[in-house]
């Protein structure tokens, strides 16, 4: 499947489907030409869009361990070498780092300036990376298009806090998530707010992009804030389909976790 590239007035970005429904991702700055690279599922669709596009990498920043996210790091680096940003807390299951980074650093891709995001649930020490001046964030495997990652290592209340912090972005920002999985995160989201509106219309537009064969990654905040029950659980039709009206924010969304487990 090809590539498929988003053009603003300052930034290029560039998703790439990698592996069976990975995506990686490549943001360029326009005016310094300085390009990143956000997660190495596989090198060989990297590097054909690389060469294919004359760029060359600036920076790979990493957002988690998992071999689906960085297994590709070492034979790309041999053509396309560049310093690798990742979590300082998860070092030890990364990648060799030259940028270890926590919550709160940000650093800059030319004039770029992006903010790290701790954003553990999916794994402890995962990190999401926020360009504001892009519009974008890659947020992996914890927001993603109309769910979030499963909790492999952490807590539901540590991902619910998670999300949390990157709910009050604006409504424009690109979450660019890094799996293809919206199609069945539609179907289930559908069985815990099933009278929203809004959902439906979601799901089936996915439904006709993915027969299309198109991406539906990357989405935008407001449609998360919108239709994704994992960012909705004090949402009072989604409380009433589960039975918890009483209940807090951090258990709704535990109980919609646990459910999407089962499902």
């Amino acid at each position: 499947m090809p590539s498929d590239v988003i053009e603003t007035d300052s930034h290029t970005l560039v998703t790439i489907p990698c592996l069976s429904d990975n995506y990686a991702f490549l943001l360029r700055e326009n005016a310094s030409g300085a390009v990143a690279l956000i997660d190495v599922p596989e090198a060989a669709p990297i590097r054909a869009e690389l060469d294919a596009r004359g760029w060359a990498l600036s920076q790979i920043w990493i957002t988690h361990h998992h071999p689906d996210h960085v297994q590709g790091l070492a034979e790309l680096a041999q053509s396309h070498a560049a310093p690798v940003y990742g979590a300082r807390a998860d070092a030890a299951r990364l990648p060799d780092l030259d940028h270890p980074l926590a919550e709160g650093d940000t650093f800059t891709l030319g004039s770029t300036a992006v903010e790290v995001i701790d954003v553990s649930g999916h794994t402890i020490g995962h990190i999401a990376f926020h360009a504001p001046g892009a519009g974008m964030a890659f947020t992996a495997d914890s927001l993603m298009a109309l769910g979030c990652g499963r909790l492999f290592e952490g807590t539901p209340a540590q991902m619910w806090e998670s999300l949390s912090k990157m709910a009050d972005w604006p409504d424009d920002t690109l979450i660019c998530s890094g799996h293809e999985y919206t199609q069945s995160n539609a179907r289930f989201a559908l069985t815990v707010d099933p009278d929203n509106a809004a959902l439906r219309d979601r799901a089936a537009a996915v439904d006709a992009a993915r027969a299309d064969g198109r991406f539906t990654v990357p989405s935008t905040l407001a449609e998360e804030r919108a239709t994704n029950p994992f960012l909705r659980p004090g949402d009072a039709g989604i409380r009433a389909a589960l039975g918890m009206a009483e209940a807090t924010d951090a258990e709704v969304f535990a109980e919609i976790r646990g459910r999407k487990d089962r499902f």
